[in-house]
């Protein structure tokens, strides 16, 4: 058997059949196991961390900015996303650490913290879904502990975590197989719903043109589903993560980064389109403020289609899918802290892994930020759940942007040090223009969440209010200071992480001449270069482009 036909057979020695030379291996990338296959790194790419994003909030985002609001927002976002994963799969691996390589070190420490605090924090809001989904079935007035639910889920992610990489890439497999077997049945029933064939009306478009729709609420609803979408959308860029762990990098991340477009195209766009046809945007089970999946917008499109047991269906599928986000979460927060360790910006001992390549010191660490989840549960799990989206959506948008701009600067870089496009690897279509454009929506989007969060500060209704006037008052209030928190949060403490290490480290900017353009990434023979060439008539090599 070739290198080029190998599938990730146990009875080949993976040291050498990976194509990355060990003096090209990055810090973070020694002691890993690469045992990630191309269907464990495409499900991760397509459906890995769909959660609780699509499944229990796409419907309020219908109900706050209206149909035509909802679609344009994520195709939006969507369009951003294409090109940060296509900036991912030109500079595979660890991307948060190519800062250090070719801007400045200081650049990385930064963008690192915030990556790790982004998924540190994710997985106690997923968590804290999966308490408000259990009250389906066990009921609000049910004696049973809250607590209990995530602290079972933690407990099963320290097991599958300590058996290694292999068992994390086979059970999130699994588990999106169902989410995405899951949201192509949505589809064609929403199509049959919308179309007549089953429920006993037809819908079309006609809550496109239903009160106010298909654009509610103007420019300021629009503007404030953004954070929302982008906290669905989260996690697509894990693919550069997962890389270090992959059987083929060089293969791998680019053949996953393409499966971006089935995702937003055939996932996302479809089922918000489908879901604001059939759904007027005034339904009051589209706020689902309660979070639960009875009341969920998928649940709506089945009940409408005449399937008995839809909500129990549901619950069980978005229970599965916060375990799978859940079990992603747990990866990439490991792998950020041991990046962290071994570029020298966290204690070495966070570093170590074991004979099966776990960042043992960096579980424990994240288990406990997991344990968070036990304490925020007391406070209201449908409250804390909605404070962390709005922190990390904004994380997950300052992430995209500074993936684009080291994407610039290592194009830069590469430039300077005469080095010719064509012996990249994967080259991103659409370069620079896809990127530039990338960038405006991205600095729109921040720039407009950022203005809304400022905006009409709640008022006192003075000492002689009445008592509604007071809750409403609070509640106001209470979503000022979650919008505030949310929209700045990321940017100031970006900026503290990045100038007090300058100032400590008195680091400087790397040279583009100098810059290390090797290390970490899959640099390719000449024979690797002729597989990698997309051969074949025009149809071949443009569908080979997009997956």
């Amino acid at each position: 058997m070739s290198k080029d036909d190998y599938d990730g057979s146990e009875k080949y020695d993976v040291d050498q059949m990976h194509d990355v030379p060990q003096t090209h291996l990055a810090a973070e990338q020694e002691g890993l196991k690469r045992d990630l296959r191309l269907r464990h790194m495409i499900m991760i790419a397509v459906s890995g961390t769909i959660g609780t994003g699509l499944f229990l909030t796409s419907g309020s985002t219908i109900a706050t900015a209206g149909p035509g609001g909802a679609l344009l927002a994520y195709c939006l976002i969507g369009l951003w996303l294409v090109f940060v994963c296509q900036a991912i799969g030109e500079i595979p691996g660890a991307f948060n650490a190519w800062g250090a390589r070719v801007f400045d070190e200081a650049f990385s420490f930064q963008m690192t913290w915030m990556y790790f605090i982004n998924w540190a924090l994710t997985i106690p809001a997923e968590l804290a879904a999966a308490a408000v989904i259990v009250e389906f079935w066990i009921g609000k007035d049910s004696s049973f502990p809250s607590w209990v639910v995530p602290l079972i889920i933690i407990l099963i992610m320290i097991a599958i975590n300590v058996t290694g990489v292999k068992a994390y890439g086979e059970i999130e497999y699994w588990l999106s197989v169902l989410k995405v077997f899951t949201i192509l049945m949505f589809i064609v029933c929403g199509i049959l719903v919308d179309a007549g064939a089953i429920g006993g009306t037809t819908y079309g478009l006609r809550s496109w043109s239903y009160k106010e729709a298909p654009f509610v609420g103007g420019f300021l609803a629009f503007v404030k589903t953004l954070v929302s979408v982008g906290y669905a959308y989260g996690g697509s860029e894990m693919t550069g993560v997962t890389a270090a762990e992959s059987r083929n990098p060089h293969k791998h991340v680019p053949k996953a980064v393409n499966t971006v477009l089935i995702r937003i195209a055939g996932f996302y766009i479809s089922s918000v389109f489908l879901l604001g046809a059939i759904v007027e945007y005034d339904d009051p089970a589209l706020k689902n403020s309660e979070k639960s999946a009875a009341r969920a917008p998928f649940t709506l499109v089945f009940v409408k289609a005449g399937i008995s047991a839809a909500a129990d269906y549901m619950n069980a599928v978005v229970f599965t899918s916060i375990f799978s986000a859940i079990n992603s979460d747990f990866y990439v927060a490991t792998r950020m802290l041991l990046s962290l360790s071994r570029n020298g910006w966290a204690h070495k001992s966070i570093g170590y892994t074991n004979s099966r390549g776990v960042p043992m010191v960096a579980l424990a660490i994240v288990t406990s930020c997991s344990c968070l989840s036990l304490v925020t549960i007391f406070v209201g799990s449908g409250v804390v759940f909605s404070w962390f989206v709005s922190i990390i959506g904004s994380i997950i948008f300052q992430s995209w942007i500074l993936i684009l701009l080291l994407h610039f600067r290592f194009r830069y870089c590469w430039k300077a040090q005469g080095r010719a496009v064509k012996d990249l690897p994967y080259v991103s279509w659409g370069y620079p223009y896809g990127n530039i454009i990338a960038t405006f929506i991205g600095v729109c989007c921040i720039i407009g969440t950022c203005y809304l969060s400022i905006i009409d500060p709640p008022q006192y209704p003075g000492d002689g209010a009445s008592a509604e006037d007071l809750t409403k008052y609070k509640k106001s209030r209470d979503d000022y200071a979650q919008g505030l928190l949310g929209a700045w949060f990321p940017w100031v403490l970006s900026a503290i992480l990045f100038f007090s290490y300058k100032f400590v480290r008195k680091t400087k900017m790397v040279k583009a001449e100098e810059a290390d353009l090797d290390t970490g990434r899959f640099v390719p023979s000449e024979s690797d270069k002729e597989d990698l060439e997309v051969k074949g008539p025009f149809w071949k090599r443009a569908l080979k482009t997009i997956i």
